[in-house]
């Protein structure tokens, strides 16, 4: 016994014990929301976000052991893998229909009734090949062709388009983010950004008439106006509103919403876990979500300003576009800022294959952190 807790004690010692704070925290809050929330039903949701948490810190744990770098240089495997699985949804897949017309074909059926989202996994595996790419053409001085940003972008362009074929488009999203921080962390020239700002202005007629569905139209459109159609198309967000509105400074007490006990927002365990937040814990409940989330995005960069290369820096700004993106439209389209998209709030929301995957994504950044003096990348063996 004494020797396992000496062993515990040497490893924690090695990572960072702040990020691991940050992460246990949400952690734990994440299970308490989702606990309420399953608490009319059986306790679903609450048990797979269980499962999945701790499959996800497994998962880091494995990836500290390893060495960043090592992972990275099987790039090739990591990308196959990735792109195997969704090309398998594209014919496999199952399609879940969700809140006004989403029909995503973006999950695949596995044994014992267990579905999993490939795309989840991609963002991670994103993080190591795209980190990858840029870090060999920083490391050879060839950011500033042309011809290797225009690669890096149809590297990026290849998860985007896989998962718009989905009909997950509220992932695709997310990628195209962590292309533009990782883009710019990796010291991509601004004037590469300028333009493909430019292309994307001049591209809106194109992609409003014959890129859009429907149900995306008029939520743009119902955006600016939500109480337009309180009773379709808006209900969701207003209703999402009212719940945060009504938790007032303090909350009515986590396990006593009432709102949530009646399941009054649409997909709450996910999309809308931000609405339990504000009924159940009120505005000091909500404060206390985005401050676990601002205080994880800081340190990433924290680690990110440590790490002793272009690959690891990389890397931590990858996580740091996921996570940041993700809780930015997440929390945009609960307070009715932005359009609803399907994206979920980091660590928070409901979802077995976001939560664990990205508990991955925190095993990659711990290992940059432990080889943040590792200045001769010599490898572990």
């Amino acid at each position: 016994m004494s020797n396992f807790l000496k062993h515990t004690k040497s490893y924690f010692n090695q990572t960072d014990t702040i990020f691991w704070a940050i992460s246990f925290s949400m952690s734990i809050l994440s299970l308490l929301l989702l606990l309420s929330v399953s608490r009319t039903s059986d306790f679903g949701f609450f048990r797979t976000q269980l499962l999945a948490i701790t499959l996800g810190y497994i998962g880091a744990f494995v990836i500290t052991r390893s060495d960043y770098r090592i992972i990275a240089d099987h790039y090739i495997i990591v990308a196959t893998v990735c792109i195997s699985l969704i090309l398998c949804t594209l014919i496999f897949g199952t399609a879940i229909t969700g809140n006004s017309g989403i029909d995503a074909k973006a999950w695949l059926k596995l044994p014992g009734g267990i579905s999993f989202q490939p795309s989840e996994l991609a963002k991670i595996g994103f993080i190591v090949t795209f980190s990858k790419h840029l870090s060999i053409l920083k490391e050879k001085d060839e950011l500033k062709s042309f011809l290797n940003v225009a690669l890096l972008g149809a590297h990026a362009l290849v998860p985007v388009a896989l998962t718009h074929l989905q009909g997950d488009d509220g992932a695709a999203i997310i990628f195209f983010f962590m292309f533009l921080f990782m883009s710019f962390a990796g010291g991509v020239q601004l004037r590469y950004f300028a333009a493909l700002f430019a292309i994307i202005v001049l591209s809106i007629p194109i992609l409003w008439n014959h890129v859009f569905a429907d149900y995306q139209k008029q939520r743009i459109i119902n955006q600016i106006n939500p109480e337009a159609d309180p009773l379709a198309s808006g209900f969701q967000q207003i209703q999402g509103k009212i719940s945060i509105g009504s938790g007032k400074l303090f909350g009515t007490g986590l396990f006593n919403g009432p709102r949530v006990a009646s399941s009054s927002v649409p997909i709450q365990e996910s999309d809308f876990i931000f609405s339990v937040a504000g009924e159940e814990l009120g505005f000091i409940g909500c404060i206390i979500v985005i401050l676990l989330l601002l205080l994880m995005l800081l340190r990433t960069l924290k680690i990110a300003a440590l790490s002793s290369d272009c690959l690891g820096s990389c890397m931590c700004f990858g996580f740091f576009g996921v996570v940041a993106s993700q809780a930015i439209f997440n929390l945009g389209m609960c307070l009715s800022i932005l359009p609803v998209m399907g994206v979920t709030l980091p660590f928070f929301s409901a979802g077995g294959s976001s939560s664990a995957c990205l508990y991955l994504g925190v095993g990659l950044i711990q290992s940059v952190f432990m080889q943040r003096n590792d200045d001769d990348l010599n490898r572990l063996v």
